[in-house]
């Protein structure tokens, strides 16, 4: 339990102190905000502070801190050490800046800011990837909420009932201005979930079980080690609890809702930090778990499930499962929310008007009921699905990361900050799309040799890119 406490005690710490500094790096002002000068009362609404911080944590909080966490604990104690070194320099750093530079540009949506710092072939690029990861999102995010609801309602009312309730619940969520649905009963659900962290986190303490500690070493302790390497398996498993990708597309849907940019640590910083904190909650758990039950589980819904009543009761286990059910509702919903602003934004169509927002809509539902019925059908469709969703979800982290780093460039602002990260996530995502069963299959020596490839050659690009930068300068 040490182990556990003094990376429970650096995330917080990492807010107040990293998450100050990429503050002032940044340097929030007084200007107005685009929910002041653009408001339209659909996408553009201000909201109080408090409400954005939880809608954030929600849009963000999905599976992954949960989920994510559950599967990357196999790995042993380098779980815990990934979670509170990728939240603080990686992913809460990612979302910061990711939000502020929506915020400083209008309320741009992802691809428009990356295109405006990596040029028009990457922002067309960029527009299609990020459209299709979000309509995976909405996908994956809705047969496992549907799953749980059935255990915990009568027979009659089994996991199609409510695949169909939570598809209406995006469609009108994703129609309806920000604050009729999302600004209402999002602070409900944060409940939820904090309450089963918070419920998680105090039993851990009350049974002190005995987790293992950063001197027992960094070993593999997945039962399938051989097949699954730490690096890079471990570091796409474990998405959204260190750095995730699908944060930058939901940062921009806050920025369009604020009222001042000294907010964009509390609820940006400050969201995925909360999030890191949930994710090592549950990978401490896990370790439990997986000390008294064995590794052979490998559905993280029983997992949670045993967990939340063994420890919190029958009642404090239905509130913490609605936590877990939430969570990846209110990611799926915004996901779809974004990918409408994000097409909208492509083709200039105003969203003011309910007819111009359903002719994005419908294309994109039909498009993701077929994913949806492909991974219900196919006993391996969910699990394919999910782990290309985690490839392009880290992949995307990666595009922004760089993104940042030419801004900070631009900006004569410390580039370092973003420039490791962007190196470090290169050589994840190059080398699990090389060594994974569902990318290539390589051997794992080739697959590292191809990863590190990849990260050199995005040293090289960037140096060469910012050599001509400090020339165009000089010329000038």
């Amino acid at each position: 339990m040490i182990t556990f406490t003094l990376c429970l005690l650096a995330l917080i710490i990492g807010y107040f102190t990293y998450g100050r500094l990429m503050e002032r790096v940044f340097g929030p002002d007084d200007r107005q905000t685009p929910a002041l000068t653009k408001a339209d009362g659909v996408d553009y609404i201000p909201l109080p502070t408090w409400k954005i911080f939880m809608i954030q944590f929600l849009n963000i909080a999905g599976l992954g801190p949960i989920f994510g966490a559950i599967m990357g604990a196999k790995f042993g104690i380098s779980s815990y050490l990934w979670i509170v070194l990728g939240s603080i320099f990686a992913g809460a750093v990612h979302d910061y800046f990711a939000g502020m530079l929506s915020l400083r540009n209008g309320g741009e949506s992802l691809p428009e800011i990356v295109g405006r710092y990596l040029g028009l072939t990457t922002k067309q690029v960029m527009r299609g990837f990020t459209v299709i990861l979000m309509i995976l999102v909405g996908s994956v995010f809705v047969a496992g909420p549907a799953g749980l609801l059935a255990k915990l309602t009568p027979e009659s009312l089994d996991a199609t009932f409510w695949i169909i309730v939570v598809f209406a619940y995006y469609i009108f969520a994703t129609l309806l201005p920000v604050d009729k649905i999302i600004g209402k009963i999002y602070p409900v659900f944060a409940v939820a979930l904090l309450f089963m962290a918070v419920g998680i986190v105090v039993m851990l303490y009350v049974h002190h079980p005995a987790l293992p500690e950063l001197w027992d070493g960094l070993q593999n302790t997945n039962p399938n080690a051989a097949a699954l390497p730490i690096f890079p398996i471990m570091f796409v498993s474990i998405a959204c609890g260190a750095i995730s990708g699908f944060h930058a597309t939901q940062s921009p849907l806050m920025a369009r809702c604020m009222t001042s940019e000294r907010h964009g640590r509390p609820v940006f910083y400050g969201a995925m930090i909360t999030e890191g904190i949930v994710a090592l909650i549950w990978a401490a758990a896990a370790t439990y778990f997986f000390h008294e039950n064995g590794m052979e589980e490998n559905n993280a819904s029983v997992i949670v499930d045993s967990i939340t009543k063994g420890w919190l009761g029958a009642v404090g286990g239905v509130l913490a499962i609605l936590g877990v059910i939430a969570a990846p509702i209110t990611s799926g919903d915004t996901a779809f929310r974004s990918a409408r602003l994000i097409v909208a934004d492509f083709l200039g169509l105003e969203q003011k008007s309910i007819r111009r927002r359903l002719y994005i809509c419908i294309p994109m539902f039909v498009v993701a009921v077929g994913l949806l019925l492909y991974s219900l059908r196919d006993a391996n469709g969910f699990n394919m699905i999910w782990r290309y969703f985690a490839w392009a979800n880290q992949t995307l982290a990666v595009f922004t990361l760089w993104t940042v780093t030419v801004y900070l460039v631009c900006s004569k602002k410390p580039y370092w900050i973003t420039l490791i990260p962007s190196l470090f996530m290169t050589a994840v995502c190059s080398t699990y799309i090389c060594i994974a069963p569902e990318g290539l299959g390589l051997a794992h020596t080739l697959s590292y040799i191809i990863g590190g490839t990849c990260t050199v050659v995005g040293m090289v690009w960037f140096m060469i890119w910012k050599g001509r930068m400090v020339k165009m300068k000089l010329n000038d």
